[in-house]
């Protein structure tokens, strides 16, 4: 067993780790909060019987501003150009994060046309045009038939269930059919999930997430830098050092496109477009530090940015964005703590501690 041990040099707050193969896994308390903390950000998710997969979508007030920040190297998006500072809309109605591969963006469909039977959207030609950017991850070889994808029904669905309040999480909507620890090859991987969580500052401010976790890196608890899932030992009852196997690894890791984590964050600070995509790429920060690897040529690791601007006064970018990255660690690690086991995927409460 091995640890990775807090050092406190000049102030500045290290990890070491030391250089063997094999971790336990560790108790980790599930963070507080959600994404529905912030005033009119609903939350619906929508999840298959046939095969673990679905969609979430979270549904925006009017006037928020949106932004996105998209890291991997195997991105399956859409309306992710239109949140470019430069580009005229600037608000967002809602964003869609869908299992399913690219055959989920049809999901987006769905909540394009409930909002449109609600009116909603961006006014133009004597109707309104839905703002529903949207992002996938890949789960078709979870379950037995990969032909079962979320479709336009499943975005409906999700979309006239958004809800405010308690937010369901784990092995639900997105997350159903999300993995994580596969970068060793298959057998040693375990449950992903969708989890969300919040911060919240003296001042009013309030940031929140929701992430959808399909990793083919190992999760780490940031307050305590131990890993609570990834990559298991041969034996299935604990977790490998990724520092250490990623250097024992073969030049092409098996299974490298079946990844992609997603997400979005939402705040009740104003921002404009420019502001909201800072505040993204500071939030990337948290997929980091509780992802290790991430970003990687096979993942779609992609956050987006609603900023409702519920709160008066300017806000401090910097302190949206760092207060983003830590709702976001937060809301990875409940993704896995929550999760539900499947026969080839256990999950954190699944293997002995």
């Amino acid at each position: 067993m091995t640890s990775r041990l807090p050092i406190t040099v000049a102030g500045i707050f290290v990890c070491a780790v030391a250089s063997v193969s094999v971790w336990s896994t560790q108790t980790a308390s599930a963070p507080s909060g959600s994404i529905t903390d912030v005033p009119g950000i609903r939350v619906g998710h929508h999840t298959l019987t046939e095969r673990p997969t679905g969609c979430t979508v979270i549904l925006a007030p009017p006037n928020t501003v949106g932004g996105v920040d998209q890291r991997g190297g195997a991105p399956g998006t859409a309306e992710t150009n239109l949140l470019a500072p430069e580009n005229m809309v600037n608000i967002v109605n809602a964003i869609v994060l869908s299992g399913g591969s690219a055959y989920g963006i049809a999901a987006r469909d769905g909540v394009m046309t409930y909002l449109r039977d609600q009116k909603i959207g961006y006014p133009t030609s004597g109707t309104v045009v839905p703002i529903v950017p949207a992002a996938i991850l890949l789960d078709l070889a979870v379950g037995e038939n990969p032909n079962v994808v979320p479709t336009a029904d499943c975005g409906y669905r999700a979309a006239a269930s958004a809800a405010g309040g308690a937010v369901a999480e784990g092995s639900i909507g997105a997350g159903a059919g999300a993995t994580v620890g596969k970068f060793a090859g298959p057998g040693r991987s375990m449950k992903g999930g969708i989890g969300t969580a919040s911060v919240h500052d003296p001042n009013g401010l309030i940031v929140g997430a929701i992430v959808a976790v399909n990793a083919s890196g190992s999760i780490f608890d940031r307050r305590t830098g131990q890993p609570v899932a990834g990559v298991r030992t041969a034996d299935g009852r604990g977790l490998e050092n990724p520092f250490d196997l990623i250097r024992r690894l073969a030049p092409a890791p098996p299974r490298e496109m079946e990844n992609t984590t997603i997400g979005v964050v939402a705040t009740n600070a104003r921002l404009d477009k420019a502001q909201a995509l800072r505040v993204a790429i500071m939030a990337q920060d948290g997929l980091a530090r509780a992802i290790s690897p991430s970003h990687t040529p096979g993942d779609g690791d992609t956050l987006f940015v609603l900023a409702t601007g519920g709160l008066e006064g300017t806000a401090n970018v910097s302190r949206v964005g760092s207060l983003g990255a830590e709702a976001v660690s937060d809301a990875i690690l409940n993704a896995v703590l929550k999760a539900k086991g499947l026969p080839t995927f256990p999950s954190v409460s699944d293997i002995k501690r």
